[in-house]
C-alpha cells in the first residue's frame, strides 16, 4: 500500500503511546504537527449545529466571573494596547505608555479607591499556528502569564479576564510607566496565524476610599524581580538546567513591615511535559520544583500545578474547553516577612530562582509585594528561626519483562521561618511561615503500546502574624493537584486495526482560611476536568477522530459561590449549567458579611476557628 498522510499520522501517534523504555514520553512525541492536526481534523464530526460560514470558534477556560464588592460603581474601561502579533521571534516586546486612567483620578486617584481591577486579554487568530506563551508586564511587574489558543482555518476567538486588584498601587501610581507584552510568534508559508489582541483594564471604585487593614490589602509598593527593558524577548528569566540560578539585586525600602514574593513560571522545550519522564536517567525524572533564594539560601518553594498548554499531548483535548490554567497560568506566593531581618540592613541582596532537575527551559520571574510603615522612615527586624532541610526524593524502578516498565517517584519538603519587625504604627509584629509538600508520580509502560501517568502534588502553606494584642492575621492554604494521563491502543482487532485512545484527567483542589481582627473568611475551589480523544484506525489508516471533554467547577467562599458544569463533543458544547447560588452548608450560606468579616466570628475567636479548620 502506498504511504498516505494518514499512515504518517498513525506513525506519529504510535510514537506517542509507544515510548522506548529508555525514553518514556519524550516531549517531542507529545506534539502533533500542523499537517497532522489538519489530517485528523478532516475526520472529525461536524459540530452540532454547524456554525455560519467563516464564523470563528470560541475557546474558553472555565473560571468564575469577577464581581465587584457591593456598593462599587463602574466599570471604567480603558484600552491599554491593541496589536497584531505576526513574526515577533527575537524582537522586543510590544510596548505602550501607561498612566492612571482619568476615571481613577476622578474617583480620588488613590489605590484605596479601587474596589476591583480586571485585566482582559481578547484575541482572534485565523490559519495555522502553534500555541504561544506570552506575558504582560507593567513597569516590569508581571500581571498575566498565558497561552494562546491554537487557531483553525476559519479562525478562533478567546479571552481571559484576570483579577488584578492586588496591583492597585501600581495601577494608581502617578509616575508614568510602560506596559509590555511579549508573544513570540512565527509566521511563514507554513505557519500563517497572526494573533490580533486587545488588552483592556476595567476598574471599579468604592466611595469613599476605604483604607485596608494593615498588611492585608494590596501592597504599598511592588518591586519587579525580572529583566528590565529594553531587551529582545520577555522580561522573565530563562532557566536552562538544574544548575542555573537567575537572580536580581534589590534593596528593600527601609520602612517595610511585610513582604510577599509572587512567583510566575512556565515550562517549555524539553521540559514541557516534565511529569511524563518516569525514568530518572532520562529527562531527569518526573519531579520539578522552583526554589526561591535570598543570597543563595532557599527560603521558599513552588511545586507547580501541571498546566497543559492548548497544543499539548493532543490539541483536540482542549477544543473548545481549554485546559485548567492554560489561559491564566497560576502564580504562587512566598511569605518573606520572617526574612526582613536579613533584608532590612540597608544593603542590596540577591533574590533568585532555580528549578530542581530542570531541563531546557523554564521562564520564571517574580513580583515583590511590600507593605510600608506610614509613621516611620525605618523599621527594624530580626529572624528568630529558619529551617529548610534538603529535599527528599526517591525513585523506585521495576521492570516486568520486555516492553514493560514501572517507575514511582516520591518527594517531600518542608520549610519554616519566624521573624519579628518593630514598627512605629503597629508595634512589634511576629510572623511565622511554613510550607510542606508531598509528591508521588507513577509511570507505567505496558507491552510497548500503553503508557499511564498518575501523579499527585499536595502543598500546605501557612502564615501567622501576632502583635501585642494577639493574632493579627492568619491564613492557611491546602492544595492538591492530581493528574492522570493514559495513552494506548484499545479495541484491537488486528495489528493494524484498533482505536488509539488518549485521555487526561486534571484537577485543581484548594482550600483557604484566613482569620484575625478583620474577621474570618474561607474559600474552597474544586476544578475537575476530564478530556479524551480517540483515533479509529483500520488496516493502517486513520478513518475517524472524535473527542470529548467534561468539566465541573465548584467555588464556595464567604463572599459568594459559583458552580459550572460543562461538557463538549467535538467542537460543540453539548451541555452547560452555571449558577451562583450557595448550597446549604457552604461558607457563604446564611452568613452575613460586613466589611469583609463574617459577623458571627470576630477577633481572636475567628482566628482560632480558622486555624483549627486546616490544622486539625
Amino acid at each position: 500500500m502506498a504511504e498516505s498522510c494518514y499512515v504518517r499520522v498513525l506513525f506519529l501517534l504510535l510514537l506517542v503511546v509507544t515510548p522506548l523504555p529508555i525514553s518514556i514520553a519524550s516531549p517531542l512525541k507529545l506534539r502533533l504537527s500542523a499537517s497532522e492536526v489538519a489530517a485528523l481534523e478532516a475526520h472529525a464530526p461536524p459540530p452540532p449545529p454547524p456554525p455560519p460560514p467563516d464564523t470563528p470558534t470560541t475557546y474558553f477556560e472555565v473560571d468564575r466571573p469577577h464581581r465587584p464588592p457591593p456598593g462599587s460603581f463602574g466599570p471604567c474601561s480603558t484600552l491599554l494596547l491593541s496589536h497584531s502579533f505576526g513574526f515577533t521571534y527575537t524582537l522586543p516586546p510590544v510596548t505602550a505608555p501607561y498612566s492612571p486612567p482619568p476615571c481613577l483620578a476622578a474617583a480620588g486617584g488613590r489605590a484605596s479607591a479601587i474596589s476591583l481591577a480586571v485585566l482582559e486579554w481578547r484575541a482572534t487568530c485565523r490559519g495555522v499556528q502553534f500555541d504561544r506563551i506570552f506575558g504582560v508586564w507593567l513597569g516590569g511587574v508581571e500581571l498575566l502569564r498565558s497561552c494562546t489558543a491554537e487557531p483553525r482555518p476559519k479562525g478562533v476567538v478567546w479571552s481571559v479576564s484576570k483579577d488584578v486588584t492586588k496591583y492597585a498601587s501600581l495601577l494608581a501610581a502617578r509616575n508614568s510607566s510602560t506596559l509590555a507584552v511579549y508573544l513570540a510568534n512565527l509566521v511563514n508559508d507554513q505557519y500563517t496565524g497572526v494573533y490580533h489582541a486587545n488588552v483592556t483594564l476595567h476598574l471599579y471604585f468604592r466611595h469613599p476610599p476605604q483604607p485596608p487593614q494593615p498588611g492585608l490589602g494590596p501592597a504599598d509598593v511592588i518591586v519587579p524581580i525580572s529583566q528590565s527593558l529594553p531587551l529582545n524577548g520577555g522580561q522573565w528569566f530563562q532557566i536552562n538546567n538544574n544548575e542555573d540560578v537567575e537572580s536580581a539585586s534589590l534593596a528593600v525600602p527601609a520602612n517595610a513591615y511585610r513582604a510577599v514574593l509572587e512567583v510566575y513560571l512556565s515550562y517549555h522545550g524539553s521540559d514541557e511535559f516534565w511529569y511524563t519522564y518516569g525514568n530518572p536517567f532520562n529527562g531527569n525524572g518526573p519531579f520539578r520544583e522552583v526554589t526561591v533564594r535570598i543570597d543563595g539560601d532557599v527560603v521558599g518553594a513552588v511545586w507547580p500545578f501541571p498546566v497543559i498548554y492548548t497544543g499539548g499531548i493532543s490539541p483536540f483535548l482542549w477544543r473548545p474547553i481549554s485546559g485548567i490554567g492554560s489561559f491564566n497560568l497560576p502564580s504562587y506566593d512566598i511569605e518573606l516577612t520572617p526574612f526582613l531581618g536579613w533584608l532590612l540592613d540597608g544593603e542590596e541582596h540577591e533574590l533568585g530562582f532555580a528549578v530542581t532537575d530542570a531541563q531546557d527551559f523554564w521562564y520564571v520571574d517574580g513580583n515583590l509585594h511590600l507593605w510600608l510603615d506610614p509613621r516611620s522612615a525605618a523599621t527594624t527586624a530580626g529572624i528568630i528561626s529558619y529551617d529548610a532541610p534538603p529535599l527528599e526524593k526517591v525513585t523506585a524502578v521495576a521492570s516486568r519483562g520486555p516492553g514493560n516498565e514501572y517507575y514511582q517517584t516520591t518527594a517531600f519538603r518542608r520549610i519554616s521561618a519566624a521573624g519579628w519587625v518593630q514598627t512605629s504604627s503597629y508595634g512589634k509584629i511576629t510572623a511565622t511561615w511554613t510550607q510542606r509538600f508531598s509528591f508521588v508520580n507513577t509511570n507505567q509502560v505496558r507491552e510497548d503500546t500503553e503508557q499511564t501517568v498518575n501523579q499527585t502534588t499536595d502543598a500546605y502553606s501557612g502564615v501567622h502574624v501576632t502583635d501585642h494584642a494577639g493574632v493579627a492575621y492568619s491564613q492557611e492554604a491546602e492544595q492538591s493537584f492530581p493528574l492522570y494521563i493514559y495513552q494506548g491502543q484499545v479495541n484491537q482487532t488486528s495489528n493494524d486495526s484498533f482505536t488509539e485512545e488518549t485521555s487526561v484527567q486534571l484537577r485543581f483542589e484548594e482550600e483557604r482560611v484566613a482569620a484575625g481582627r478583620p474577621g474570618f473568611w474561607s474559600r474552597s475551589l474544586s476544578n475537575a476536568q476530564d478530556s479524551a480523544v480517540d483515533v479509529r484506525v483500520q488496516e493502517g489508516d486513520a478513518v475517524g477522530t472524535s473527542w470529548r471533554a467534561a468539566q465541573t467547577y465548584r467555588y464556595e467562599a464567604t463572599d459568594g459561590c459559583y458552580y459550572r458544569d460543562v461538557a463538549s463533543q467535538g467542537y460543540g458544547v453539548v451541555s452547560d449549567h452555571a449558577d451562583e447560588v450557595c448550597a446549604k452548608g457552604s461558607p457563604a450560606a446564611g452568613r452575613a458579611i460586613a466589611g469583609g468579616a463574617a459577623t458571627e466570628l470576630g477577633g481572636d475567636a475567628a482566628a482560632a476557628a480558622g486555624v483549627a479548620r486546616l490544622s486539625s
